[in-house]
């Protein structure tokens, strides 16, 4: 029996790698069963940059902190990044060399307030809410009125000077 508080499902997506992206989040509350589904596009992104924003923009709906929380996303570069302990060591060199700076920071300012656990999950396997979020998250790369990711965009135009 799972005794999280919450359970967020994450997925993001990019119709090129650069290119544009999105992302989809399903977040169940475990005592009440309430359902929640959130997504988001954007004009140019990285596959990466989605999993790990569907990640910090499924935190930052939580209105409470000290919460036990159960993630699943089909990234293993998330999901490896967390739980093999990579990300505090990026953190102790100051992201040195490391992409995604500006979201990692993010996610790190949120990780701190609850109990998380990631798993992995197989993408496109039938898994219902893997599933739903994939949908959710290439339905918003897919739409008009796209976003700006700033963060990555700003960094690309770094590295040209």
């Amino acid at each position: 029996m799972n005794n999280s508080d919450v359970i967020i499902y994450t997925d993001g997506s990019s119709r090129g790698n650069p290119g544009p992206g999105g992302y989809g989040i399903v977040m169940e509350h475990c005592k009440t069963g309430f359902v929640k589904e959130y997504s988001k596009g954007f004009k140019l992104t990285t596959n990466n940059r989605m999993e790990l924003m569907a990640v910090i923009e499924a935190l930052k709906k939580l209105k409470q902190t000290n919460l036990k929380i159960t993630v699943y996303t089909d990234s293993k570069y998330v999901v490896d990044s967390i739980e093999k302990k990579w990300l505090f060591k990026w953190e102790k060199i100051k992201f040195k060399n490391k992409k995604n700076v500006d979201l990692w920071l993010d996610f790190l300012s949120l990780y701190k307030k609850n109990s998380i656990k990631f798993h992995w999950i197989k993408g496109h396997n039938n898994h219902p809410q893997n599933e739903r979020c994939d949908k959710l998250a290439f339905n918003a790369a897919s739409g008009e009125n796209l976003f700006s990711d700033t963060g990555y965009e700003d960094n690309d135009l770094n590295t040209l000077f």
